[in-house]
């Protein structure tokens, strides 16, 4: 885990990032990484000097498995309020599924590169379609009492709801902008491979809207830290 500000950490994994805001009091984490990461979420807490009853809220960027899947437990077994772009509830509540097949997945499987990714995620619980049937729009008020009180930037394409988030001038972007993955060749700044985008039109837009933002630092949601202007890793990724 790096420390990215005073308040702002970043937990990176060779499957996919989280993050952590604090403010003395309390922890709230945007996304929660696969099921199977459940430990290792509570173990970035426990290493700011929180424990389960400190975290406020989970804040996802979107709904798929790779990125609210330990938040499934926590709301569950503790009550943990989980929060999305208002778009996004009904892919939280499982009502529908936004989300790469597995039948286009078996199409890559020639791939070594895929076929590698995709046993690693299914050890961490990736074949769950189990939704979380607490989640809630994520309403100013509530992001006004959050611990560094997050942002909203409304991303979508990945997910009909994704969203990015601004906190302490720091940039959460989740999928809707990444520094590498497993199945990519790619490294630095770049949108996920199409299949795995709801609406890859959307994508490019929100991407451009990303590159107005006024930041030097991005957190993806897979990939290492960013650090520049937004601008210049948008255009980067526009041109991968």
């Amino acid at each position: 885990m790096t420390a990215i500000t005073d308040t702002v950490h970043f937990a990176q994994t060779e499957l996919v990032n989280w993050t952590l805001v604090t403010d003395g009091n309390g922890v709230v984490i945007i996304d929660a990484g696969f099921p199977g990461h459940r430990e290792d979420v509570l173990g970035s807490v426990r290493q700011l000097g929180f424990d389960v009853d400190d975290i406020h809220a989970f804040l996802l960027t979107h709904a798929h498995v790779d990125h609210f899947g330990s938040a499934i437990w926590f709301a569950k077994t503790h009550g943990t309020p989980v929060f999305c772009h208002a778009v996004e509830i009904g892919h939280a509540h499982r009502e529908f599924l936004e989300q790469v097949s597995t039948l286009d997945l078996a199409a890559k499987a020639w791939q070594p590169r895929y076929l590698t990714w995709s046993l690693n995620i299914a050890r961490v619980g990736a074949l769950t379609r189990e939704g979380i049937p607490t989640a809630r729009a994520l309403t100013d008020e509530v992001a006004a009492a959050l611990p560094g009180t997050p942002v909203p930037i409304p991303t979508p394409g990945h997910t009909g709801g994704h969203c990015s988030y601004l906190v302490d001038g720091v940039l959460v972007s989740g999928d809707a902008l990444v520094t590498g993955h497993p199945v990519s060749k790619h490294r630095g700044p770049q949108l996920l491979p199409g299949l795995f985008n709801h609406d890859q039109a959307a994508c490019v837009r929100s991407l451009s809207a990303l590159g107005m933002l006024e930041t030097d630092v991005l957190l993806p949601g897979h990939g290492p830290v960013w650090r520049g202007p937004i601008r210049e890793a948008v255009e980067r990724a526009s041109a991968t």
